[in-house]
């Protein structure tokens, strides 16, 4: 079991004006290795809040968070910030490049906190073969103000898997672009699921998106529930 969720709740907005939100009502959930999972639900309804639980970079109210048998509720905040970049990679709707540096170097950010000399010059034969699986070998000095928006969404999805990570969440990565690219990201998302083993997690309103994985769930009102 790579990822186990049980009972999370979380909740927002404690002001003495403010009833608390309920955004998260007992949520649980439960991955493998290797397996692809789509959150779908209304705009509102927490996806992005259950994806910044389960990348830690948010904290539930109540609930534990065990990942690859190890539970997060337990580590510190310094031991979450080396979890995030160790183990998750993260994919957004807005692709997030950095416009002064070019598609090599935005792929190889990830890779900057590594001193040892010999884990740079692999972190940069991983970037090269990355770029080359997403057919961008020809972008690789290009700045990302010269590439289209998915060509730009595909520089981010090899910038997420650079640091070899478990598991990569990505929240509504197809959003901004059109059908057909949407579902070229999706395939290429897939394509390097396998290849790679990376456990997925998608959050998306796309249900022709979300059968294309292996399980779909939706969250509405709270609720995680088996996706009709």
């Amino acid at each position: 079991m790579l990822l186990k969720l049980s009972n999370i709740y979380k909740s927002y907005g404690s002001g003495q004006a403010e009833k608390p939100k309920q955004v998260l009502n007992g949520v649980s959930l439960q991955m493998t290795q290797g397996e692809t999972l789509a959150i779908l639900g209304p705009s509102g309804s927490g996806k992005s809040t259950l994806l910044n639980i389960i990348g830690a970079l948010d904290k539930p109210d109540e609930g534990d968070i065990i990942f690859n048998g190890n539970p997060l509720n337990d580590y510190s905040e310094k031991e979450l910030s080396s979890f995030r970049n160790r183990e998750i990679g993260f994919i957004f709707q807005s692709h997030h490049l950095l416009p002064q540096c070019t598609v090599l170097e935005n792929v190889l950010i990830p890779t900057l906190p590594m001193k040892d000399s010999v884990d740079k010059k692999e972190g940069l034969q991983k970037a090269l073969d990355l770029i080359k699986k997403v057919d961008l070998w020809d972008h690789k000095d290009k700045l990302p103000g010269t590439l289209s928006g998915g060509e730009c969404q595909r520089v981010a999805v090899i910038r997420a898997l650079i640091n070899n990570p478990r598991l990569l969440l990505a929240d509504e990565p197809t959003g901004s672009l059109d059908r057909n690219n949407a579902l070229a990201i999706t395939s290429m998302l897939l394509k390097l699921n396998k290849e790679f083993n990376t456990s997925l997690i998608v959050v998306t309103h796309s249900a022709e998106i979300g059968a294309k994985m292996d399980k779909a769930l939706n969250l509405s009102d709270g609720i995680l529930e088996l996706s009709k």
